[in-house]
């Protein structure tokens, strides 16, 4: 073995140590004597000059030991803990920017004689209208691929629905579709719809080609019995085909709707106006059809021109009164 790896004997490594010791006492002394010199400093805070530090002998008392024990004491465990979890945002601090308001559909309005709800302005937060579906009839599609199934009305959706034995159509007149949309939060939905089983499958085709522009839907769905006829709150959006009910206005004839041969979409968005009033009710800003904005239909849209391939008419055309949500096989 080398002498650059030899290993030192015990006598060696005893003389270090007793060398080392000695050297620690000395540096003790060492410091105790500076201690006692910082000591005989003016306790005010003033810089005191060499010459008072040697004549105060009153202040040569070196520190405590409990002094210097808490001047080098490590911060505590518990403090160090309750600082991290702020170094890292919570989860939670997240914004959905596409949630819908607690208070939607909460306000009932109050009935005038045409059956419509006290008309009043647009909620600052719906003037451009941009929220995610309600949880539907069936989970959200695993990827964004189209489909459509088309089948006769099953009797729990029939059930569910607005349909009675006073509407002007039977049941094996209406077909019901399962097919996706787009949502306004960019993912795609499954929404299901009752129509007219004479058009259904045409009906689908326009609904494709919405699907793959992208169009968005806020809604699609089966609406209720109570929520065709009952309380109005002026802030729906349900884009829906058959509703067993009357015309819009107070007037006494079924609607085409009642017979799923009418189709609205995104009805806030695209508002029905007629003598001064507005359905839905609180929909006023969206009479501003120059300000465009995601969900609107208008007569320049690829939307218009599909129903019309198919034979379907856009209420947003009519004269006599405004119905850009509206599209019907009757042009009623």
């Amino acid at each position: 073995m080398s002498p650059r790896h030899a290993r030192p004997s015990r006598g060696a490594v005893r003389a270090a140590a007793a060398t080392a010791t000695t050297a620690a006492f000395a540096a003790i002394g060492l410091a105790a004597a500076l201690a006692s010199c910082s000591a005989s400093t003016d306790t005010t805070g003033a810089e005191a000059s060499p010459t008072s530090a040697v004549e105060s002998p009153t202040a040569a008392a070196s520190p405590s030991p409990s002094a210097t024990a808490s001047s080098e004491a490590s911060p505590e465990p518990t403090e160090t803990a309750s600082a991290a979890p702020s170094a890292s945002p919570s989860p939670s601090a997240t914004v959905n920017a596409y949630a819908r308001p607690e208070w939607l559909g909460a306000t009932v309005l109050e009935k005038q004689e045409n059956g419509l709800g006290e008309p009043g302005g647009t909620p600052a937060a719906l003037r451009d209208r941009q929220l995610e579906p309600r949880p539907g009839a069936y989970p959200d599609p695993e990827d964004d691929a189209w489909f459509a199934e088309v089948s006769a009305v099953p009797d729990d959706v029939l059930a569910r629905s607005s349909w009675r034995d006073e509407c002007p159509v039977p049941p094996e007149d209406l077909a019901y579709i399962v097919m996706p949309f787009w949502g306004f939060d960019d993912e795609p939905h499954t929404g299901e719809m009752i129509t007219s089983a004479e058009h259904a499958e045409a009906i689908v085709t326009v609904f494709e080609k919405m699907y793959e522009r992208r169009f968005p839907i806020e809604e699609m769905r089966v609406t209720t019995w109570d929520e065709v006829n009952g309380d109005h709150t002026g802030d729906q959006n349900v884009t829906i085909s058959f509703e067993c009910r009357h015309v819009t206005g107070g007037y006494d004839r079924w609607s085409q709707h009642a017979s799923g041969l009418a189709i609205d979409i995104n009805p806030f968005h695209n508002p029905w106006r007629r003598d001064g009033y507005v359905f839905p009710e609180l929909a006023r800003a969206y009479l501003d059809r120059d300000w465009h904005r995601p969900g609107m239909i208008d007569a320049k849209q690829r939307t218009v021109s599909d129903f019309e391939k198919i034979g379907w008419s856009w209420g947003g055309n009519w004269v006599e009164l405004d119905d850009w949500m509206h599209f019907s096989a009757t042009n009623l």
